[in-house]
């Protein structure tokens, strides 16, 4: 992949920025101002795949950064499909909150790629982040905005 970025430039942002600045934009479809986060279907890409896909100009990285619609397991149904060719994403532990000063703006939630089929897959390295937007209970309705995670992932 070529790069996009000025050399020395170095991607590290915060929970707070990935929320809030990156996140948001990409739901509202706003331009965000540089382009370092690519848009990938993560279910179609295995997790020591994704650096050729999501590498931003350095090799050195290994945290990488990219949006992906969610997955529907089922057509009418809200569960999640979070599997590859070979194997699945499975969350663990708690979701975070992510605040922007005092106002909650979003979720963290961690996942880990098992190799294989549930219930038998075998755990791996491969941790991702995955973050969602919390809508204010004032706000209007989102219910016309596309669902995009914006999600990380560290080997």
């Amino acid at each position: 992949m070529e790069s996009c970025v000025p050399p020395g430039f170095r991607f590290h942002p915060t929970d707070e920025e990935l929320v809030g600045y990156y996140l948001r934009k990409k739901v509202a479809s706003q331009k965000i101002d540089l382009d370092v986060i690519r848009d990938i279907d993560l279910y179609r890409i295995e997790p020591w795949d994704l650096q050729e896909h999501c590498g931003i100009g350095y090799e050195e990285q290994n945290e990488w950064y990219f949006f992906s619609y969610k997955d529907r397991k089922y057509p009418t149904g809200t569960r999640t499909n979070r599997a590859t060719m070979a194997g699945f994403w499975k969350a663990t532990g708690r979701d975070k909150a992510v605040h922007d000063k005092s106002r909650l703006i979003g979720m963290r939630k961690t996942l880990v790629f098992y190799k294989g089929r549930a219930p038998n897959g075998q755990k791996t390295d491969w941790i991702m982040h995955e973050y969602r937007l919390e809508t204010d209970e004032n706000a209007p309705p989102q219910a016309s905005s596309p669902s995009h995670d914006l999600s990380s992932d560290l080997p």
